[in-house]
């Protein structure tokens, strides 16, 4: 039986969600292995003159614990 484990990020990007997605991902891999899972909670648009500037999400990662 394997132990998973879950975590919750947040992050940001101006590249769109999936880009605030995949910077999650990229930093939580610098620290954990076995990441298994993303799942999206939240997302916000920062929005700046008319604009969207950057992109939020609020993330839970979830891992395969050794």
């Amino acid at each position: 039986m394997a132990v998973v484990k879950v975590i919750e990020i947040l992050s940001e990007s101006s590249n769109g969600w999936e880009g605030a997605v995949q910077e999650a991902v990229s930093e939580a891999s610098k620290t954990i292995d076995n990441i298994q899972s993303v799942y999206l909670e939240n997302l916000q648009a920062i929005v700046e003159n008319d604009k969207i500037v950057n992109y939020r999400v609020n993330c839970k990662i979830s891992f395969v614990v050794k």
